[in-house]
């Protein structure tokens, strides 16, 4: 069912080996990252340091269906700028119109994930750009198929050529799109403009809001620092029974059942719907299942107890929610595709 995983160990360890003396003859130039006030600076692997030919070449390729296998799906069919780099579908189809069980998650300052996929497994983000091409129910690819499909085309040599000094192949291809992904970083809500910019950018309600999350409730135990997540995997009780093994599918340890990583909420109003399954429409819903203190499970994180908010609690928490929505980030230029080559 998940072939990939045995296929994405080889392809990425023969990769490294034969990445070393060719990364040494590239004459790129660094490309230095917008880091918004209150955040770090990401992590940037050694082997993929960010430069402007890498990252215009990972955003055409992001945006080109060339490698879904009947040139049909993207990675931008799923992650969408409108969207925080999520979408709007609790499932989006793959090609064929195949249905995976898990929602698109946003790729919102992915660059800081020290985990990818739900499942919190994968260490890189150049290992997980191999799921969704290889996935059955995603692009279902093969990725040296998909190298040789770009070898084809004049342009993508020339890029990769620039990029890494290399023909198009899996090295290029991972590499090229987690450069681009690490630039999606988003720092200005207005949240941001309050509280690290000094600004009076929130509203009353948003301000109440603020601290219902931060003080009264116990938000922060999993969605905490600056990007509004602890990067661990939880149970959050949302059933009882899961078709979903969560982490477990990749631990096959019992403790992992129904375990998912805890998604960051920047951008949160945007990337509805909610849960791993994308079964919560509303940002309300979402409230009132933390309200109701979840169901019953045995993986279930103990800090999820039933309370009570009033109506205009409620409001306050979804209008602080909302102040966590970067517009410049989703009108970014740089974010959005520049053309086919």
């Amino acid at each position: 069912m998940y072939r990939w995983t045995f296929f994405l160990v080889i392809i990425c360890f023969a990769s490294w080996f034969a990445s070393v003396s060719l990364w040494e003859h590239s004459t790129v130039s660094e490309y230095e990252l917008e880091i918004p006030k209150g955040f770090p600076k990401p992590v940037i692997p050694a082997n993929n340091e960010l430069t402007q030919e890498r990252i215009d070449l990972g955003r055409l390729l992001f945006y080109d269906p060339v490698l879904s296998v009947d040139s049909t799906v993207s990675c931008g069919t799923c992650h969408k700028a409108e969207f925080g780099f999520a979408d709007s579908a609790a499932v989006t189809p793959g090609v064929a119109g195949r249905l995976a069980m898990r929602n698109a998650p946003t790729l919102t300052n992915v660059a800081y994930n020290p985990t990818f996929l739900f499942d919190g497994f994968l260490k890189t983000l150049e290992m997980q750009v191999l799921v969704p091409v290889q996935e059955h129910a995603e692009m279902d690819f093969n990725i040296v198929d998909a190298a040789n499909r770009l070898k084809k085309n004049p342009e993508y040599v020339q890029m990769s050529h620039a990029a890494y000094a290399r023909e198009p192949d899996p090295f290029v291809i991972t590499r090229a799109l987690a450069a681009f992904e690490r630039t999606l970083i988003s720092g200005n809500s207005r949240f941001d403009q309050q509280v690290y910019q000094g600004k009076h950018a929130l509203s009353p309600s948003e301000k109440r809001g603020m601290k219902l999350f931060f003080v009264q409730l116990h938000c922060t135990e999993c969605h905490s620092g600056f990007n509004f997540t602890n990067f661990t995997t939880q149970n959050n009780g949302l059933y009882e029974h899961y078709a979903d093994s969560g982490r477990m599918r990749v631990t096959k340890l019992a403790e992992d059942r129904a375990m998912f990583k805890v998604p960051t909420l920047r951008n949160v109003a945007l990337t509805a719907p909610y849960m791993h399954d994308g079964s919560i429409s509303t940002l309300e819903g979402v409230i009132r299942h933390y309200e109701s203190g979840g169901k019953d499970h045995f993986n279930k994180n103990e800090i999820i107890q039933p309370f009570q908010l009033t109506r205009r609690q409620r409001k306050d928490l979804i209008h602080f929610l909302e102040a966590l929505t970067d517009v410049d980030f989703i009108e970014n230029p740089n974010f959005i595709p520049s053309g086919k080559p």
